[in-house]
């Protein structure tokens, strides 16, 4: 990023913590909130992977076609169930925009020998304006709102003793989440963590 490695060394350990504690959330819950958290889980390493600094791992050419055939089939995987709306709305237009960075970010790993890597940024990265401008909106939008539900009486009131699920970006999740606080913590840093990404095209 253009912070320098540093920075990406810390949104690359931002997004693994978060994508571990969503791989630990697959243990528990309904099916549908496992098959959440497994979505997370994936978006979470997947960013974490992308922001390692490329002055230390410098991902060969081929590894960024895997990135978009990888978010490409969870984007498919997510496109049912978003036109329910609320959470898989988000995780429609996140692996879309996994899908997106990969592309872009490609011509620049061919064209300078891997300085173009998500977590070091540079200059000759690809990138519509106008979509990148987009989903950076988006992103703001998403994070504060997550940002807002961790304020205190921010939370809805239970639902027959449950968090209501599905309740849009920065919802809880709902259903039998026990820690509904982390959960959204860990949705607002990925949040942060990829409109950080976004602004490195």
């Amino acid at each position: 990023m253009h912070g320098g490695a540093s920075t990406g060394w810390l949104l690359m350990v931002l997004c693994a913590v978060s994508g571990a504690y969503c791989l630990l959330r697959t243990r528990t819950g309904t099916p549908q909130e496992r098959r959440t958290a497994r979505s997370e889980a994936l978006m979470g390493f997947g960013m974490a992977a992308m922001a390692v600094p490329a002055a230390v791992l410098s991902p060969p050419g081929w590894a960024w076609a895997v990135y978009a055939v990888l978010f490409g089939a969870a984007a498919l995987r997510a496109l049912h169930p978003a036109l329910r709306g609320g959470h898989h709305l988000h995780h429609l237009v996140g692996s879309l925009a996994m899908v997106y960075m990969a592309v872009a970010m490609a011509p620049a790993v061919t064209g300078s020998g891997g300085g173009g890597h998500a977590g070091h940024g540079a200059a000759g990265a690809g990138g519509i304006p106008v979509l990148t401008g987009v989903l950076l909106v988006y992103y703001a939008f998403y994070v504060l709102g997550s940002a807002g539900r961790l304020l205190p009486g921010a939370a809805a009131a239970p639902v027959g003793g449950t968090v209501a699920a599905d309740r849009g970006p920065g919802g809880f999740g709902g259903g039998t989440d026990r820690r509904p606080e982390l959960t959204t913590a860990c949705r607002l840093a990925m949040g942060i963590g990829m409109f950080a990404m976004l602004l490195t095209l």
